[in-house]
């Protein structure tokens, strides 16, 4: 058998380069983690932007905002069953000539998480899935 001699040289290379390994492993999470963070703030932004911009376009139009959000709680509960509405925004408005062709676009988040668009229309004046 051959004894094996490491040098005190050997020992300090081996620690410093199996350091250099877990700081750069550190590194790449923390920065993978920072990332992940202004994304959500960014689509969380987005979000507030876009029901923003639907919301200022819907009140110079003269739609009425409350006869909206209700048709719309109408139809995410036509669609989804029993499963409650835990956020609805407005997130799109499209004003076509006329006002039996206008439509609404809502963002739907339900209780368990999950998310949808539903699309309303106008038909002689009441508001109804599209």
């Amino acid at each position: 058998m051959v004894p094996l001699a490491v040098s005190a040289l050997g020992i300090v290379l081996i620690v410093f380069a199996a350091l250099v390994v877990v700081l750069m492993a550190g590194g790449w999470v923390a920065a993978n983690r920072r990332a992940q963070a202004r994304e959500r703030k960014l689509l969380e932004e987005l979000h507030e932007v876009e029901e923003a911009l639907a919301k200022a376009h819907a009140m110079d139009k003269g739609w009425d905002r409350e006869l909206l959000e209700a048709a719309a709680r109408d139809a995410a509960a036509a669609r989804f069953g029993p499963r409650p509405v835990d956020a609805l925004q407005l997130v799109q408005v499209i004003d076509r000539p006329g006002t039996d062709a206008d439509q609404a676009v809502f963002r739907v988040q339900t209780a368990d998480g999950d998310e949808h668009r539903i699309t309303l229309g106008r038909t002689g004046g009441e508001w109804g899935p599209a």
